[in-house]
């Protein structure tokens, strides 16, 4: 069960217009899946409030098949019987892409009893999201309480490898992006004094 981070822009035509969120998840599911493993793939996408048709992830199933050569199966909701049947009867180097986690308001909550349906698709967790592994959702906190196997994907390595050796010197101009300047408040009080320019 990988929680991946496919918040991706779509198109009027629901076409996915910037692929770099799902290319970097890339060599964690082709390790899966080479390893005769099969993957079960959650994420989240925009902000619905409930379901909303144009957010929803099935846009994505094509994209995938395409670029991993796979039979993707796709369940428009989370944690009913039918899609963790779905996930238990995969067979070997098959995906299975589940609906958006944001259309339960469970998943903002962290909520245990949402966590504990989700962890029902998989024997091994792998969180690979590190642009929202900072939030304390169903998906990857309340979740790992549920996984004696647990582990970080590629990307996560990768993100945390670049953070740990990164050297600060007076020269460092720091570039914050992003909507939401609640979530960069403190990273920015962090960097005052290491930056020279934020």
């Amino acid at each position: 069960l990988i929680r991946v981070d496919f918040n991706v822009p779509l198109d009027e035509n629901f076409e996915v217009t910037d692929n770099t969120r799902i290319v970097s998840a890339k060599p964690t599911i082709i390790k899966v899946l080479e390893d005769g493993g099969s993957c079960i793939l959650m994420s989240h996408l925009g902000r619905p409030k409930g379901f909303q048709k144009d957010l929803t992830l099935e846009p994505i199933i094509e994209y995938l098949e395409e670029k991993y050569n796979v039979y993707v199966h796709f369940s428009n909701d989370c944690i009913s019987k039918e899609s963790i049947n779905t996930s238990r009867k995969m067979i070997s180097r098959e995906i299975h892409l589940l609906e958006n986690l944001r259309f339960y308001k469970e998943e903002l909550n962290n909520c245990d009893k949402f966590a504990n349906k989700l962890s029902n698709h998989a024997d091994i967790y792998i969180n690979d999201a590190f642009g929202t592994s900072h939030r304390k959702h169903s998906s990857n906190n309340a979740i790992l309480k549920y996984f004696d196997k647990k582990c970080l994907g590629h990307l996560m390595q990768k993100e945390i490898k670049y953070l740990k050796d990164f050297k600060f010197n007076d020269k460092l101009t720091l570039i914050v992006g992003g909507a939401k300047i609640s979530s960069k408040v403190k990273m920015i009080y962090n960097f005052l004094g290491k930056a020279k320019n934020i």
